[in-house]
């Protein structure tokens, strides 16, 4: 579990990347609306992930301390409740919007293929309404950024709008 915690910034910094490739690759095409909720949807998402982690983490710091005296403890049921309820509520709903809004963008602009992006669609139900009954749902929006991400990378005729990072 240490491991694992101390992989969820690595996580978030690719996923940062992410946002960034495709905001990169929409270039002068952006819609301002869309790509506000994207934007905002994508670091909500990114804040959430962060403080769920921190709480799982305070959590096995308390229980490597006291055990016995934790798991009793109110304190315990409370981190527990509030982590899973930022997880299985709050971060699948806004990965949920990221998806949406990013299949859109993806539509209106040709940024991925058709399907990939009613995939997208089709993958947000399926976290929006299986989260609260299978655990397996919670796979399906990292699998969708793996697809996208394997997409772009694979794509090598959409040539990226690369801006010099200064100017003469």
């Amino acid at each position: 579990m240490a491991l694992a915690m101390n992989l969820v910034p690595f996580a978030g910094i690719a996923f940062l990347w992410f946002v960034g490739v495709l905001r990169d690759r929409i270039g002068a095409r952006e819609d301002q609306f869309f790509a506000t909720v994207f934007l905002g949807s994508g670091f909500l998402l990114l804040a959430m992930l962060f403080v769920a982690a921190a709480v799982v983490g305070a959590i096995i710091i308390a229980f490597r301390a006291a055990p016995d005296a934790l798991v009793h403890s109110a304190t315990f049921h409370f981190g527990r409740g509030l982590a899973h309820g930022m997880i299985n509520i709050y971060l699948v709903k806004t990965a949920a919007v990221f998806m949406v809004t990013t299949s859109t963008i993806a539509i209106y602009t040709g940024l991925t293929p058709r399907w990939l992006a009613i995939g997208g669609y089709v993958f947000a139900v399926v976290i929006l309404i299986g989260s609260s009954y299978f655990d397996w749902s919670l796979l399906v929006f990292p699998l969708w950024i793996l697809l996208v991400s394997l997409f772009i990378l694979r794509d090598r005729n959409a040539a990226p709008n690369i801006a010099p990072l200064h100017r003469n």
